[in-house]
């Protein structure tokens, strides 16, 4: 009996442990189990981090005037106004032309014996205030174009602020329009650099 006793409780024995055993291989299929959940679960949250990044990456170019709201179209336009602005103080070769289509008008029309104050004025003065009033239209531009692009964004998507860079180029073909308009001004006026006198 005592023998069978000690049989039993370690049949017993052995049977508690093949079910420790078994609830240790269950417990660890599930341990093994469980990794492969998180894993799945983990690259279902970076998958949306990296969608997450890329509408931010989007929103931010939008924001600095490089998206789907016309910033490329308002930056061509600042180069262009400053563009305008540097040919309206340097000259071109339109003011070239008209400039020398008017000294040879000037010469046509006048005679021989004319007073040599009509000559200048004719030949040269002429000439010289048709250069200064295409400065002046090239100027004008310039000044317009540029104050377009600094008032775009009153009348785009709100809080979306204009590039820096479009601003500055603006601001630059501004200034320069401004001037060139005065210069233009100043001289088709004889204020600046007027005919020298003929007497």
């Amino acid at each position: 009996m005592g023998t069978r006793t000690v049989d039993e409780a370690g049949a017993e024995t052995g049977t508690g442990a093949k079910r420790d055993e078994q609830a240790v291989d269950v417990t660890g299929t599930g341990a093994a189990g469980a990794p492969e959940d998180e894993g799945t679960g983990a690259e279902a949250p970076a998958d949306a981090a990296e969608r997450d990044g890329t509408d931010e990456d989007l929103a931010a170019a939008e924001d600095s005037g490089t998206g789907r709201d016309g910033g490329v179209g308002q930056g061509v336009a600042a180069v262009v106004s400053a563009a305008l602005g540097l040919v309206s103080l340097t000259g071109s070769w339109v003011a070239t032309v008209a400039a020398a289509r008017e000294t040879l008008i000037g010469q046509l029309r006048t005679s021989s014996t004319a007073s040599v104050a009509t000559q200048v004025k004719e030949v040269y003065g002429d000439a010289w205030a048709t250069t200064a009033l295409v400065g002046g239209l090239f100027a004008l531009a310039a000044l317009i174009t540029g104050v377009l692009v600094l008032v775009r964004p009153a009348f785009g998507a709100p809080g979306r602020p204009q590039a820096a860079w479009i601003k500055s180029v603006a601001w630059a073909g501004v200034s320069l329009g401004v001037l060139g308009l005065v210069l233009a001004v100043a001289k088709y006026s004889d204020v600046l650099l007027g005919l020298p006198s003929a007497s």
